[in-house]
């Protein structure tokens, strides 16, 4: 029920509104604007509603809803704690949007979508340095890598890098990585692979690994995904004769395939990737950077669906490879969903975070103080932790300016406030906990204050926060002094009943009463029994009383019409269908009454009568709160109303 007053559903105004904006009427002294209300008539009153509303009829309805809102602050919902927890979790879900760069998050996607189409062909030379280390460790890392770089001028890529990388595998490799594409490698390194002309090495880009200098060899449209099946023999490096055997068995299978064996069931039989061979050798779909690079090359070399190439030999042993089927890059907007996921999980996901913090400092006019305001901080935390009593001590006299926006400016003190709520940090230098603290202090400060000002920035937020404040109270006031008050004044409702009796007449005589079906005759006489002897309000437990360990007793209770009960078709309406007992329940009593024309009383029909107790204490209360509350309505403005 409480959608209908609290929509979910987010209303794109048509520009913005007038910055004079008049007040159309006061309940109780308060003013309603004229913005708000053209905002809720043209959302509730559009094109696509079957009930459309004059606009005097609107006006009507509406001051009736502002005052039941006005009544509801009286009553102090208001400040209730779960009415504030729940207009905050509606304003939580309302405000991301409007705290991030949606143009930069898009961007992401379409970035991410167009490398998804095309491959690269790479090499690299690292030098690994901890993304959190020293200085002095980072300097001597990257002195490492441009030197390397100054080489790679007149040496040859592959030479220097089975020398110089610190890439295990160059060793035997070269540095040769192969093909890759969107979300294979870590973005930093995506990015410069993109970004690096076939024949060219890369400038040193720093990821969490390290320093790399990347070697763009080739570029490619995607080939897409291909579903493969294999035959493989493991081997091992430095076990020549298991390698030995194991080149002789992959060369036996595959002369097996080429006469005509079918692969599934060899695969099966005898490949050593057991997982796989309970699939009759198949593998999930892949594409370019998912598989080691001589069985992506010989998968992706396969033209035609049976296709099956010769042996090829890997790092883990030898393959045969069948191609199942291929498939290309689906369009954009059917692989987004997936992008999104997958963007989530690599530096990507805070193109919009990080976009928009930078436009709010454009706007705010951001700029740190002039001074040692943060090196105070860096050189207290020297040799300590953020939870060092000593430190927190010794910090506490810090009063500097640290950084201005918006017209305020944030101290050396607010930021210690900051650094004791959030204490914790890995084992790293003061410098880099500092800087991180730091710039997660400034974003959350500009994030909070950018918050507090969406309801005077976009008019849309804030008349629909308003509309979610007011539909909040709507509700819990309606339920307490309307729905739920109906539901729980039995007394109120038979009165109501007995003086609208007319109101519930029937066409159709009912049945009102119980059917009782019993296992035994002893049962059936027992229940004849508490039937006759026992007050009317006792007799359903009376009759439950009798199922002690085992159900010889089964009873319906009910209003009934011809057709809903075979027993009471039978027993009272005299049915002439042909009728039989439950065989395991074959003795029936029907014991009730017939009401002819009307319900005995509103629990007969309880559902119609409550709607209707509702609606009378619904008219009652309006007039109610009419009288309690007054309402003006400014007829000029109302006159310049606009409607969609």
């Amino acid at each position: 029920m409480r959608t209908l007053f609290v929509s979910l559903s987010i209303l794109l105004l048509s520009g913005s509104l007038l910055a004079k904006d008049p007040v159309l009427m006061t309940i109780n002294g308060n003013p309603v604007s004229k913005s708000e209300f053209e905002y809720i008539y043209n959302k509730n009153n559009s094109n696509n509603v079957l009930d459309k509303k004059t606009l005097e009829e609107y006006v009507d309805l509406f001051v009736n809803f502002k005052l039941k809102v006005e009544e509801a602050k009286t009553q102090g919902i208001d400040t209730t704690e779960a009415f504030i927890n729940e207009l905050k979790g509606y304003r939580d879900q309302l405000t991301r949007p409007y705290l991030t760069d949606t143009k930069a998050e898009e961007d992401a996607l379409k970035e991410a979508y167009e490398r998804l189409k095309e491959d690269v062909e790479v090499s690299h030379i690292l030098i690994r340095v901890d993304q959190h280390a020293a200085p002095k460790d980072t300097l001597a890392a990257w002195n490492k890598i441009r030197e390397i770089s100054k080489r790679l001028q007149h040496e040859d890529f592959s030479t220097v890098a089975k020398e110089a990388s610190e890439d295990q595998s160059a060793t035997h490799n070269g540095g040769y990585v192969g093909w890759i594409t969107g979300f294979r490698t870590i973005y930093p390194f995506e990015t410069m692979a993109f970004n690096t002309p076939v024949g060219s090495i890369s400038s040193p880009v720093r990821t969490v690994l390290g320093y790399h200098l990347i070697k763009v060899t080739d570029r490619r449209n995607s080939p897409g995904e291909v579903l493969v099946s294999h035959i493989m023999k493991f081997t091992s490096q430095g076990d020549d004769e298991l390698n030995k055997q194991a080149k002789h068995q992959i060369d036996s299978l595959y002369q097996l395939v080429k006469e005509g064996a079918d692969f599934g069931e060899v695969a099966s039989a005898n490949s050593d990737d057991r997982g796989s061979a309970a699939r009759n050798g198949e593998l999930p779909w892949f594409g370019t950077g998912r598989m080691v690079a001589e069985f992506e090359q010989a998968a992706f070399a396969l033209e035609n669906k049976g296709d099956i190439s010769e042996p090829v030999q890997s790092a883990y042993g030898w393959h045969i490879i069948k191609l199942i089927d291929t498939k290309p890059i689906p369009p954009f907007e059917d692989k987004k969903d997936e992008i999104e996921r997958l963007i989530k999980r690599d530096e990507r996901s805070q193109a919009g975070s990080k976009a928009f913090i930078e436009k709010l400092k454009k706007d705010y006019k951001f700029k740190f103080a002039k001074g040692t305001a943060k090196d105070d901080f860096c050189t207290l935390l020297q040799d300590r932790t953020l939870a060092d009593s000593a430190f927190l001590a010794e910090a506490s006299d810090l009063k500097k300016p640290m950084f201005s926006f918006a017209k305020k400016t944030y101290k050396q003190n607010d930021f210690l406030s900051y650094l004791i709520e959030n204490p914790f940090s890995d084992k790293l230098s003061a410098q880099t906990v500092i800087d991180e603290k730091l710039n997660e202090f400034i974003e959350k400060e500009l994030l909070a204050y950018e918050d507090s000002q969406l309801e005077k920035k976009y008019d849309d937020f804030r008349l629909l926060m308003n509309e979610y404040h007011d539909g909040i109270l709507l509700f819990e006031v309606s339920n307490e002094e309307v729905w739920e008050k109906a539901s729980r004044d039995t007394a109120g409702l038979a009165a109501f009943f007995k003086k609208n009796k007319e109101n519930y007449t029937w066409d159709r005589p009912h049945f009102k009463g119980r059917v009782i079906q019993c296992k035994t005759e002893e049962a059936l006489q027992a229940a004849k029994n508490i039937i006759a002897s026992q007050p009317k309000d006792s007799i359903d437990k009376q009759l439950r009383l009798l199922n002690d360990s085992v159900v010889v007793v089964k009873i319906e209770k009910g209003l009934y019409v011809q057709g809903d009960n075979k027993f009471v078709d039978h027993y009272i309406f005299a049915g002439t269908d042909e009728f039989k007992p439950d065989d395991k329940f074959p003795f029936v009593k029907v014991a009730g009454k017939i009401l002819k024309d009307t319900p005995e009383e509103y629990t007969d029909v309880r559902g119609l009568v409550t709607a209707d107790y509702q609606e009378y204490l619904e008219k009652e209360w309006i007039a109610h709160l009419r009288d309690k509350y007054p309402v003006k309505i400014n007829q000029k403005v109302l006159r310049k109303i606009q409607k969609n």
